[in-house]
């Protein structure tokens, strides 16, 4: 007992001299962020402005990213779970052997990786390698940027506690507990029991600014009689309440150049003008000058659009028929003037190429411009995806060739929506949701296939609840709930 008593004593003192050695090269919280400034600069989202699917991945991962990081600083914090994250990377340097590495349609790099890290210099050299960014800018921060190599050559030999120690002292036994958390994966139910509560309270800390937000949002479209207010991304309650004010302040100090807003869509975004789809869009960062110059700008918006559509009609009568349509929620957020040259640089080489199609033989069929592919492709919902770069003769042949299987789509996608739309309604009515909604990059299938397993379920706990079905877990900052549309259980 004497014998075991004294090992303890000793793996005690070691494990304290130990963490003296690794705090003397620890970072400080403003320490990782200046040493992450390379990989915030490669994956930062208003750089993918015009990429929705692309932002909306990284805004999530990175809201993931500050929990994980904040974590690592809290005093006494010892259990962390293993956090995986993907990011789309502006960078095309090759990736090392142990990331998972695609590549989206835009040509972004997808890096997917694993933070098991229990400190932060840790932390911030695997985020840097994972997405093949330099790390020899650390060095300036005075710190060992290879921790884990040095503490092999102090000791020479892998740290690995006696299981008598942590029996000892009671403390938590980190490989244990990551081997535990690799082997048992989050459900829903124990997500929900873990974070309930803070969600609630979030929730109802945000009820009133909610109030706040629908009576502005709904002052406004009656006083302008617009269609809708939007918002692109998902900025806070209070972020959007402070948007609306401002627009409200414009309202009563300049009333007359809003004279031509009746029956549009306003939407706050990243830079102001007309978008492709024909709504109002407003820089959340411009000043009231900017917004101003855009509403007086608007007749000239408004012709500018006609002229679109007349091109849009010229190029269905030239391809047999066809619909060409913009779909703000799969295509890059353009403005009218990006969209009109997209749109007159095809037409111009449609017309030189006089292609053979039928007059209205592809009726009822639908197509997008894309700007950033290279071969013609169909879309799962039906819509043919054409490149503005693509041959005339390659065009003609895919469009004749997936004709049918384009109908079939269009088709399978109505029928789709609706079974959508009824099992949103029937799980917000059964759960007592106050809202059920996903996010753009979720699918209809994949929303379908997520609400039909919710049914299945007794949830009291989304009694009242914003529930949001993304990819990850996560509270959002006002309440919301959001579980990923392939949860287990």
């Amino acid at each position: 007992m004497f014998c075991c008593l004294r090992t303890v004593r000793r793996l005690c003192l070691d494990k304290i001299l130990l963490q003296c050695v690794l705090q003397a090269r620890t970072l400080s919280g403003a320490d990782a962020i200046n040493a992450l400034r390379p990989f915030y600069f490669a994956v930062h989202p208003d750089f993918f402005g015009q990429h929705p699917k692309e932002r909306e991945v990284n805004e999530n991962s990175l809201k993931r990213l500050n929990g994980y990081l904040e974590n690592l600083q809290k005093p006494g914090f010892r259990s962390l779970k293993p956090t995986q994250l993907t990011f789309y990377v502006r960078e095309t340097e090759p990736n090392s052997s142990n990331v998972q590495e695609s590549f989206s349609a835009s040509g972004f790099r997808a890096v997917s990786f694993t933070l098991r890290t229990r400190d932060l210099l840790s932390t911030v050299l695997d985020i840097l390698n994972s997405c093949s960014l330099s790390t020899e800018h650390i060095q300036s921060l005075n710190v060992n940027s290879q921790p884990h190599k040095e503490a092999k050559s102090t000791v020479n030999r892998p740290i690995k506690w006696d299981k008598t120690y942590y029996s000892f002292t009671g403390f938590k036994d980190p490989e244990e507990e990551l081997e535990q958390a690799q082997r048992v994966e989050t459900t829903l139910i124990s997500w929900l029991d873990d974070n309930g509560a803070s969600a609630v309270k979030k929730l109802k800390k945000s009820l009133p600014l909610r109030k706040e937000l629908e009576r502005l949002k709904f002052e406004l479209c009656n006083e302008l009689q617009l269609s809708d207010i939007r918002w692109q991304r998902s900025w806070g309650i209070a972020h959007r309440c402070s948007q609306l004010h401002s627009l409200a302040r414009l309202v009563q100090q300049r009333p007359e150049v809003l004279k031509n807003v009746k029956g549009r869509t306003v939407v706050f975004t990243d830079r102001s003008g007309m978008s492709a789809a024909g709504h109002i869009m407003l820089g959340t960062m411009d000043v009231h000058h900017h917004w101003t110059k855009i509403f007086e700008r608007l007749p000239n918006y408004y012709k500018l659009q006609k002229r679109l559509l007349f091109l849009e009609d010229r190029i269905s009568e030239l391809l047999g028929g066809i619909q060409v349509i913009y779909i703000e929620e799969l295509q890059p957020l353009l403005t009218l003037e990006e969209y009109y040259e997209t749109l007159n640089s095809f037409y111009n080489k449609l017309r030189d190429s006089r292609l053979p199609f039928h007059p209205r033989s592809l009726r009822g069929l639908q197509m997008i411009l894309e700007s950033d592919r290279y071969a013609p492709s169909l879309h799962e919902f039906g819509h043919f995806m054409i490149p503005t770069v693509c041959d005339p003769a390659a065009l003609q042949w895919f469009i004749f060739a997936k004709a049918q299987e384009a109908r079939e789509n269009l088709k399978r996608k109505e029928e789709m929506m609706i079974t959508e739309k009824e099992l949103i309604d029937t799980s917000t009515e059964k759960f007592s949701l106050d809202r059920l909604y996903k996010e753009p990059s979720v699918s209809s299938a994949q929303m379908i296939d997520c609400c039909k397993r919710l049914l299945e379920e007794s949830l009291p706990y989304l009694q009242g609840m914003h529930l949001c079905i993304s990819h990850f877990y996560s509270v959002l900052q006002d309440g919301d709930l959001c579980i990923p549309w392939n949860w287990k259980n």
